[in-house]
């Protein structure tokens, strides 16, 4: 079975509008995206000029924040096709030094997530949207955990798979094992060297296995379980059980620790959203993604 969280009448939709809060109201102003269309642009945002797609004219403002080495259009393509127009404004953003959001190069310093959740939410300011809900998964789910903590007036609902909150000495193997991209079956590898060529992928997926790892050597492997009791936005923690990244202790620990958050588990399969998490399956020696 494929779950997709860009279904007209899915999961997504189904958690941004439920009667937990009211619907939130986007301007008009700042809109550049036209009611079928996808467009691109870039705007500087904190010294960065960030790359963006937009679609949609819905009152509802989503962000879509990729995963790891991603971008928009690797990680989004279904959303931006399949969210309802309609009920949303969807934005795909890269990250500074992923995707179009070049130069400068990726680095990842210890506060690599917090800096990340800054140019999100300050990117969704300067384009006028005064409330957004979170949609992010794997590096993008804990960068949208970082912006409901930081920002809390400014999230509206959230939605995150394929994310922890610290690091294990399991976690480190399991990153060591994909520092290799010429390791990578053709399939995964591809479409991101397609992106970014292969020595800048091949440069910068060794700086992400470390710059991931310096958590490990942290109290507790921190990365962001001290921030988790402040989340306060109604948040959908979903959960691959074949995840070949993530063991399912990291969801779990985000749900006890994100006061009233909903879990869904997805058992019959790896949880799928779009070509990147097929990517990330295929990364692992004997996974596969279903498709």
């Amino acid at each position: 079975m494929v779950v997709r969280l860009c279904s007209r009448g899915g999961l997504l939709p189904r958690l941004l509008f439920s009667p937990q809060k009211p619907k939130i109201y986007v301007p008009t102003a700042g809109r550049k995206a036209a009611y079928g269309t996808v467009t691109s642009a870039k705007v500087s945002v904190n010294g960065i000029h960030l790359h963006y797609q937009q679609t949609g004219e819905g009152e509802h403002a989503v962000l879509l924040l990729p995963g790891m080495l991603g971008s928009g259009e690797t990680d989004f393509a279904p959303q931006l096709k399949s969210l309802n127009k309609n009920l949303f404004t969807v934005v795909a953003w890269d990250p500074r030094g992923y995707g179009h959001s070049r130069p400068p190069d990726r680095d990842f310093p210890v506060d690599f997530f917090e800096r990340d959740a800054k140019d999100a939410v300050d990117l969704m300011k300067t384009l006028k949207f005064k409330k957004i809900s979170l949609l992010g998964w794997s590096d993008g789910g804990i960068t949208a955990l970082f912006a409901a903590a930081k920002y809390p007036s400014y999230i509206n609902k959230m939605v995150i798979w394929g994310a922890n909150a610290y690091v294990t000495e399991e976690d480190e193997r399991i990153y060591q094992g994909i520092r290799d991209v010429s390791k990578w079956s053709e399939k995964a590898r591809k479409p991101l060297e397609a992106l970014y060529g292969y020595d800048y992928l091949a440069k910068t997926c060794e700086k992400w296995v470390d710059g991931i790892g310096q958590f490990k050597h942290l109290p507790d492997g921190n990365i962001c379980r001290h921030l988790l009791p402040l989340v306060q936005c109604p948040t959908l923690i979903v959960h691959g059980e074949k995840d070949p990244l993530v063991p399912r202790f990291h969801a779990d620990f985000i749900h006890e620790q994100v006061k009233g958050s909903r879990f869904r588990r997805i058992t019959s399969s790896l949880f799928v959203c779009g070509a990147e998490d097929q990517t990330r399956a295929a990364r692992m020696p004997g996974k596969r993604a279903t498709t």
